[in-house]
């Protein structure tokens, strides 16, 4: 039977056992559960729980904790202070930003001038550089140090930070020089030269460099923490593998957004002021452009009083337009997403994209010809006339056939050039896609469409 955590964690805490007791008993539970358990407790268990653990533990559990905001608003400002300080400063960063403006500028002049200087240099950077996300959850040596004191400074240090995987080694004035391996430190002799075990050539991102860009290394290297530079080379913090997690989910969320046409990404929060300034813009873009779909419509008025039956189709040839750029949008924003891809594989990805739309749009427009044909042999509907006709059949078929062939060819370019011309006008690619994009291939393919339908049935 699979046990509960969560009942498990209460029985302890409402037991007759000693703080002490109830403290090592609580701390057998990862600090995520122990997290989940503290958001359903109230006020005074909430105190009582703080009182047992201490700041320290306390504020470790808060950095797993969801809507940490609720947790700690019954808290004394200077409390509220203290646990921050006690927290890795990304992690301190993230509560803060939770709180009411009045509330976090309470909180702020409480907080110690070291934890206050520590987040300063964090805030410095723009949320998407890669410095923005830095800790200084981290254990450093100094390069001419021995063996012996790089281990006694491990064990010194290691109450105060829980990310030990990796040591990071200085030169004199801060600069970075590299790393040790925990393993490789622990099993070394006091007697050998500390340079035998540092890593010269590990990878590091510098603080200014923006996030979307790191995100390919970071996945390649997949490694526990990463050291963040200042432009003169020296450690200003890291990034652990957690924070490149939420990086990631930030980025997917960010890229959701623009998906959908927003600006930004639009948090739950938002008032419906926020909301409606972040989704506006690209809203009254894609007004005008359905407007103008609108308006293309009245110009083929004739063509649907004289063919309603081409009407029935219509949505056909436009979702499979609007299908066939969606794909080559994606394929394109993932070459886009790495610079080093895109330098050399542009030109070769459009072409690549136009071929692929033509031959898919070849297949399934010869496909769709042999279906509606036979669809109006046997139910026998007209097109021009109340009589069915065998050669107006065939031109319906046609037109819808070579529609897709044409449409699907032109929306898999637009799906492939668009983002790309958003780039060179430094536009962010992902806002060219979603409704936009799926617009201005409705647009495309319904001029296709109703312009053949009027030539091969008002003209020829």
């Amino acid at each position: 039977m699979r046990r509960n955590p969560l009942e498990e964690l209460n029985e302890i805490l409402i037991s007759s056992l000693s703080k002490e007791e109830k403290k090592e008993r609580i701390l057998q539970y990862h600090e995520s559960d122990i997290a989940a358990f503290l958001n359903q407790l109230s006020k005074p268990q909430r105190e009582e729980l703080l009182e047992i653990l201490g700041d320290e533990v306390f504020a470790e559990i808060l950095s797993y904790a969801e809507n940490v905001e609720e947790l700690i608003e019954d808290f004394e400002p200077e409390k509220t202070a203290q646990l921050l300080g006690k927290m890795d400063v990304d992690d301190a960063i993230d509560v803060l930003e939770e709180l009411e403006e009045d509330q976090r500028k309470e909180v702020e002049s409480y907080i110690d001038e070291q934890t206050s200087e520590s987040i300063e240099k964090v805030l410095q950077y723009e949320d998407d550089h890669i410095g923005s996300r830095m800790t200084d959850n981290y254990i450093s040596v100094y390069q001419n140090d021995t063996i012996k004191n790089s281990m006694k400074q491990l064990i010194h240090k290691a109450a105060d930070h829980d990310n030990i995987s990796l040591i990071y080694v200085l030169q004199k004035d801060g600069t970075f020089y590299g790393v040790i391996e925990l393993r490789d430190l622990i099993i070394a002799r006091e007697y050998e030269d500390l340079e035998k075990i540092i890593k010269k050539n590990y990878p590091f991102f510098y603080a200014t460099e923006e996030i979307e860009n790191c995100l390919p290394r970071l996945k390649e290297y997949a490694l526990e923490s990463y050291p963040i530079l200042d432009e003169k080379h020296k450690l200003l913090g890291v990034i652990t593998s957690d924070d490149v997690i939420e990086a990631v989910d930030d980025e997917f969320g960010d890229d959701y957004a623009k998906f959908a046409g927003l600006t930004e990404a639009e948090e739950i929060n938002d008032t419906v002021f926020e909301s409606v300034k972040k989704r506006l813009p690209w809203l009254i873009i894609l007004l005008i452009l359905g407007l103008f779909q609108s308006f293309a419509m009245t110009g083929f008025e004739r063509v649907v009083a004289a063919l309603p039956v081409i009407v029935f189709f219509q949505t056909l040839v436009l979702d499979m337009s609007g299908n066939s750029g969606t794909q080559s949008l994606a394929v394109t924003i993932r070459l886009l997403s790495d610079k080093e891809e895109r330098r050399r594989k542009i030109l070769k990805t459009i072409f690549k994209e136009l071929k692929t739309g033509f031959f898919n749009g070849l297949a399934l427009g010869i496909l769709a010809f042999i279906i509606v044909f036979i669809f109006m042999l046997v139910t026998k509907q007209s097109v021009e006339t109340d009589v069915y006709n065998v050669r107006d059949a065939i031109k319906a078929s046609g037109i819808i056939s070579i529609s897709l062939l044409i449409a699907m060819t032109v929306s898999s370019f637009v799906g492939a050039i668009v983002p790309i011309l958003f780039v060179k006008i430094h536009i962010d690619p992902a806002v060219a896609s979603g409704p936009f994009i799926t617009t201005i291939n409705d647009i495309t393919a319904l001029l296709i469409y109703y312009g053949l339908a009027y030539i091969f049935f008002m003209i020829l």
